[in-house]
């Protein structure tokens, strides 16, 4: 049984009946013990294989959604790193769209919540882009 991160807790993905196994890891050369480093590696290659791929890609846009968010917390805020993952999540969403599965839709609200309290943000620190000389705000619909 895998499970997803998201900003809501840890959720577990049931496998599907008859759902295919994950493939077996591949084993070392004859005569090489493998050491607890290499067997931790292919025990999460073989779980990330069994993972659907668009809840793999789905906890890594969750992972980016936290950063842009943790920026965006910093008094004051970082608005330039917050602004990277921001675009960095949109590309993502924004290029995979229908894609991502049950997942798009959470992630297009999360994006748009962080576009708007980035400029928000902008707007309450009187920076650059009051005066429209600035940094753009984070890229939408690219």
């Amino acid at each position: 049984m895998s499970s997803l991160w998201t900003p809501g807790g840890e959720h577990e993905i049931p496998r599907e009946q008859g759902a295919p196994k994950a493939p077996a890891a591949p084993s070392p050369p004859p005569g090489q013990v493998p050491d607890e480093s290499e067997e931790e590696m292919r025990q999460i290659a073989a779980q990330l294989l069994a993972a659907p791929v668009e809840d793999v890609i789905a906890n890594h846009c969750y992972g980016l959604f936290e950063l842009a968010a943790l920026h965006l917390s910093q008094q004051p805020p970082n608005l330039d790193s917050a602004r990277g993952a921001i675009d960095a999540l949109g590309l993502v969403v924004e290029g995979l769209g229908p894609r991502l599965g049950e997942h798009e839709s959470s992630l297009k609200d999360g994006l748009t919540q962080l576009r708007l309290a980035w400029v928000k943000l902008q707007e309450t620190m009187g920076g650059p882009e009051a005066d429209g000389k600035g940094t753009s705000p984070p890229e939408a619909g690219q």
